[in-house]
């Protein structure tokens, strides 16, 4: 997995995800991200050499699937990330995958159709994903964001914060909701949120696990997490 160099949640969440499976191993390689916005500067944190480069070492481990654990193809432009995994998956030599592509996988899987989108991102960025979402079927119903622009700060939120604000999703009358990044904390959440909404939980990082573990033919159940986990669909065509 390619994550961002200011990610604190990527490595520590998908090792408790993966907490009781001793037959997988998974591996990290990290490029440089520090900020979100939709400004040029930020936006060239995301140049495709770099995740080609993080790819070559990845495929250096024999690894069986590469993932960019990480939401920025949702922002940043029609069919990024189908190029993306197809330059990765030729530096790798493996089958590759998003966190984007994931989470729409995801949804698709699952039927929504009044997603709510939970972000720690500005307005614009959020504005910029919901048109993206939209693109490819989902047209978000509701959203809540958190105006933050520095990466490392996303980590910070806290369980009460996003309690709140999914809460706030399902009583507009969302189907589905959709944490977009990779630095929240929020998978250890999904269970109980859908517990007492009924609503299921596309949180990224199980979702990119999700999709990881089946594209390595892996579909077995991994519990406690939520609906996506316990009862994983199979992943249909995602580009």
């Amino acid at each position: 997995m390619i994550t961002p160099s200011s990610n604190t949640v990527v490595e520590p969440m998908t090792g408790a995800l993966l907490a009781g499976r001793d037959d997988v191993s998974v591996h990290f390689t990290r490029l440089r991200v520090t900020s979100i916005s939709l400004d040029a500067a930020d936006t060239r944190q995301f140049a495709p050499e770099s995740f080609v480069d993080a790819a070559r070492l990845l495929g250096d481990a024999r690894v069986d699937v590469v993932a960019w654990n990480g939401t920025s193809g949702s922002w940043l432009g029609p069919g990024g990330d189908e190029r993306l995994c197809r330059e990765m998956e030729q530096a790798a030599g493996a089958p590759a995958t998003t966190s984007t592509l994931a989470v729409l996988a995801a949804l698709r899987a699952l039927a929504a159709r009044r997603t709510g989108l939970l972000t720690p991102y500005t307005r614009d960025v959020g504005d910029a994903i919901a048109a993206h979402y939209a693109d490819h079927g989902f047209p978000v119903h509701a959203a809540r964001h958190f105006g933050r622009t520095t990466n490392y700060d996303f980590a910070l939120l806290g369980d009460a914060e996003l309690d709140e604000a999914f809460d706030a999703l399902v009583t507009a009358g969302c189907d589905a909701v959709a944490v977009v990044c990779t630095n929240v904390r929020a998978a250890h959440l999904a269970a109980r949120w859908e517990h007492r909404s009924g609503v299921p939980v596309v949180d990224s990082v199980a979702a990119t696990l999700w999709q990881a573990l089946a594209l390595a033919g892996d579909a077995r159940p991994i519990t406690g997490y939520g609906r996506l986990l316990a009862h994983p669909p199979a992943v249909q065509t995602q580009r």
